[in-house]
């Protein structure tokens, strides 16, 4: 098995550099603290969904007799309604009243971390299905350690963009983060219909197929 070309592929549909301005939007009415966490359990959890996909993936998904198209639908459902919030420059998970002070923030952080910023901004069906693909490949301990190596570069990678964020907050201000807020939200929705079309067409494949012209 190539051990770059995987993880080129991962880095590029992973793309956090690509996340970030999720994660300011996510993330504007946190405190500096709740942001660290945020940043420790995507990271976390984007370790362990690109390591248990290249693990178990099969397995997980024959056992639940899931497709990746059915996956593609739903996560494309999921990143819709982030969407509809984005492009009215409201929190697309939670609103400011819902962070509360204590464990509620924490808590709210969490959540966040994983849905949507993790899963399936991060980590969507492309990546789980690359990760299937090649653990498909894999035959001896070491190559399975491998996948797991895989998961450890995405989960570092993922931390150093979201660290860098707060530059970025900073040069842009509270407006340019609105601005670019509703860009990103127009943006989600495109890829929301992409998945949706493309998982819709691999669970009903008539959809794919052209219509035949009427005869005249």
């Amino acid at each position: 098995m190539d051990l770059l070309k995987p993880l080129i592929a991962l880095l590029a549909i992973v793309n956090p550099i690509g996340v970030v301005p999720f994660f300011l939007h996510f993330t504007q009415n946190f405190t500096p603290e709740q942001r660290r966490h945020t940043m420790r359990v995507s990271a976390t959890a984007a370790f362990l969904v690109v390591s248990i996909s290249g693990l178990a993936g099969l397995k997980i998904i024959e056992f639940f007799g899931i497709t990746i198209a059915s996956f593609q639908v739903g996560g494309g459902l999921l990143l819709l309604m982030s969407a509809i919030h984005m492009l009215n420059a409201q929190q697309a998970e939670s609103r400011p009243d819902d962070v509360h002070q204590g464990q509620e923030k924490a808590d709210a952080g969490s959540s966040i971390a994983v849905v949507p910023l993790t899963i399936p901004l991060l980590t969507g069906p492309a990546t789980i299905s690359t990760m299937v693909i090649y653990a498909e490949k894999t035959k001896t301990f070491w190559q399975h350690a491998v996948l797991v190596g895989y998961g450890i570069v995405i989960g570092l990678a993922a931390y150093m963009a979201f660290m860098a964020s707060g530059r970025i907050a900073r040069a842009l201000g509270q407006t340019g983060i609105n601005v670019m807020t509703r860009l990103m939200g127009l943006i989600l929705a495109a890829m929301a219909v992409e998945l949706l079309a493309d998982g819709l067409t691999k669970l009903f494949p008539v959809l794919a197929s052209p219509f035949a012209p009427i005869a005249p």
